[in-house]
């Protein structure tokens, strides 16, 4: 009999463990001295108010936090015979409804507070002062210690940048795959007929010439067959090209609405729903086939993870059971593949169409589903398998848009039930409510021993930075995070508080910022917590590995090291939902644990000396902000 191995112990891999990561060697360091104004009353009124937003921001956060289980707790007690006495334990208190979140007025003040804050001149001052240090001393440590870093990592067999993880932690399903796969599918046939070959075909061609005559759509009062939707667009499979699917984004700067319609193949709203929707005429079943096409490509790739984001739009109750059982049905899970829910932000449509009366209205339907089957999982078994793979919650839509209706201070907005007008509530009422819901969702799922979700909306795309003032207070992590750039006081907080940001600099390229103004070089070198993602690889991307184009370019554009993309994939795997065990194995037991004592370069293939740079600037950061305050 053999021992199994623990999947999370790298040890076996290797006869022999090289010494230069057994012990953290030494590297030079940068070494700062106070000088005449250290006791300056501005500088101590400003870290205070620093410190206060950090504190703010745990007030909120904390019950949205992410909690790792302690491995290194033993409260088991060796029994005695004959001398061990047994007394009664009460029962644990329960009542789940006594979880109610911070109100909404409450959010607003200390929203408001933040605000006041980092708007204050000598606060914009200060954290100027402090990330211009902050880069400064990167690019030293760089200078100093590069040498060392790459030394490192020579010495890590079977370790290099592709095969180290790396997580694509804000990417929309809809758009997973690349133009070139859409048309193209990779049939798997039968193992018993075929001895293991493969059929390769187009998948768009491949089902207009398989399944021709197979009813997939009810447009203008009538159903139609594949054949017939094509034949009503005037295109034949031999039409259909990568220029005829015309879907990379052009011409959309600063156009999110033309963005948008080319999630359209050819145009076509109608192809869309046939192929890249999961609650269609035919269930799905067209994207649930690309989809394992995608997966399977993952799983060969073994080092690449995905987070894909589904859509529930809060119009009817049925969402999230039609959702579930198109996941349930055709066997969506993957151990590379973990699943966001993404909230558009569309209420005024809904509300102009008569779906919906009010904001509460659409909030019962996001959340009412999931508090029955965490109630009760039996009364829907598939929603239960499949909120068991969704990780976390996202807030979309286009937040150049200026919100109509704005709050203001001593002017509380509407509650939701109240919330009655044809327009859109401003984004910070989304996200609290959001929040809210997820506050106590997570604390009654946490209860029943259920998995939980964070909060990991879209925000600093486009638009006010008030957005990231609110997702400072109540997310765990956000996606983009461009505009943060024009608020160093902000970007300071972002900084201190170690907050996720998922950047998509070929997105961002496209949408909204140039790929030689995107700020993701700055923000890295100051040690904000930044990943790269695709977003959306169907309209940006042009290879079979979009996570890896993305990659590539950064590298190539602002001339990355092996061990700058190194700590930004580390950086992704931590950003990410998943779970605890999977962390431990791609990155290591102790991966939890701040600066080298967390790190196994084995694993991550991150040297010990970035890490332990990063923990020492962070906290030095941190002491400087107190010695002001004290």
């Amino acid at each position: 009999l053999t021992t199994p191995m623990d999947a999370t112990d790298p040890s076996h891999l290797f006869d022999h463990i090289p010494e230069p990561y057994v012990e953290q060697p030494n590297f030079q360091r940068i070494n700062f001295t106070a000088g005449d104004d250290e006791h300056d009353p501005e500088a101590a009124e400003v870290c205070d108010g620093i410190l206060k937003c950090l504190a703010l921001r745990d007030k909120w956060i904390q019950s949205n936090a992410i909690v790792i289980p302690d491995e290194d707790s033993d409260n088991t007690m060796p029994l005695t015979p004959g001398r061990t006495k047994f007394r009664h334990r009460d029962d644990l208190p329960y009542d789940i409804f006594s979880t109610k979140p911070l109100s909404q007025d409450e959010f607003y003040d200390d929203w408001f507070e933040v605000k006041r804050i980092i708007n204050s001149g000598p606060v914009k001052t200060f954290a100027f002062k402090r990330l211009q240090l902050l880069e400064s001393r990167f690019n030293l440590h760089v200078l100093l210690n590069g040498d060392r870093e790459l030394v490192s990592q020579k010495a890590v067999p079977h370790r290099d940048f592709y095969n180290i993880r790396k997580v694509d932690t804000h990417i929309h399903h809809s758009a997973c795959m690349n133009q070139k796969h859409l048309l193209r599918y990779e049939s798997i046939v039968d193992l018993r007929r075929w001895m293991g070959c493969s059929l390769y075909d187009r998948f768009i061609k491949s089902k207009l010439k398989s399944n021709p005559g197979e009813i997939v759509i009810f447009r203008d009062g009538r159903f139609m067959t594949l054949s017939e939707v094509f034949r009503s667009l005037n295109l034949t499979a031999y039409d259909l090209s990568v220029d005829t699917l015309d879907m990379h984004a052009s011409n959309t700067f600063h156009r999110f609405d033309r963005f948008n319609l080319k999630y359209n193949p050819a145009g076509q709203s109608r192809l869309r729903e046939i192929f890249l929707k999961t609650d269609n005429l035919i269930a799905g079943r067209y994207l649930a086939d690309i989809t394992k096409e995608v997966m399977s490509d993952l799983q060969q790739s073994k080092y690449q993870l995905v987070e894909w984001r589904l859509s529930i739009y809060g119009r009817k109750h049925s969402e999230w059971d039609k959702l579930a059982r198109w996941f349930y049905v055709n066997r969506l899970a993957s151990p590379h593949v973990r699943w966001m829910i993404q909230i558009p932000r569309l209420f005024f449509l809904y509300k102009k169409s008569g779906d919906i009366d009010n904001f509460e209205h659409m909030i019962q339907n996001i959340f009412l589903p999931l508090f029955e089957v965490t109630k009760d999982p039996s009364s829907n078994p598939q929603l239960h398998t499949f909120l068991q793979a969704v990780i976390g919650f996202d807030c979309v839509d286009d937040e150049s848009k200026t919100d109509p209706i704005r709050a203001e201070r001593g002017k509380p907005l509407p509650r939701p039930a109240d919330w009655t007008y044809e327009s859109n509530p401003p984004y910070d009422y989304w996200c609290y409510y959001l929040y809210a819901n997820l506050a106590t969702l997570n604390a009654f799922r946490r209860a029943k021993g259920f998995s939980t979700f964070t909060f990991r909306p879209h925000a600093g795309e486009a638009g006010d930075t008030d957005h990231l003032a609110a997702t400072f207070l109540c997310a765990n992590a956000i996606n983009h995070g461009i505009t943060l750039r024009k608020s160093v006081a902000l970007q300071y907080l972002y900084y201190l508080a170690q907050i996720g940001i998922a950047m998509s600099p070929l997105s961002n390229n496209k949408l909204f910022l140039d790929f030689q103004r995107n700020p993701f070089p700055q923000y890295f070198a100051r040690g904000l917590n930044v990943s790269l993602s695709t977003d959306d690889p169907v309209m940006l991307h042009y290879t079979k590995d979009p996570l890896l184009e993305e990659y590539s370019v950064a590298a190539q554009v602002w001339k990355l090291s092996g061990t700058d993309i190194c700590e930004i994939a580390r950086n992704s795997v931590l950003q990410s939902g998943f779970e605890h065990p999977f962390k431990q194995h791609f990155l290591g037991k102790k991966y939890y644990v701040p600066g080298a004592a967390g790190n196994d370069i084995r694993m991550s293939n991150v040297p010990n000396i970035r890490l332990d740079y990063r923990h020492e600037t962070l906290t030095s950061e941190l002491a400087c902000l107190q010695h002001h305050h004290g």
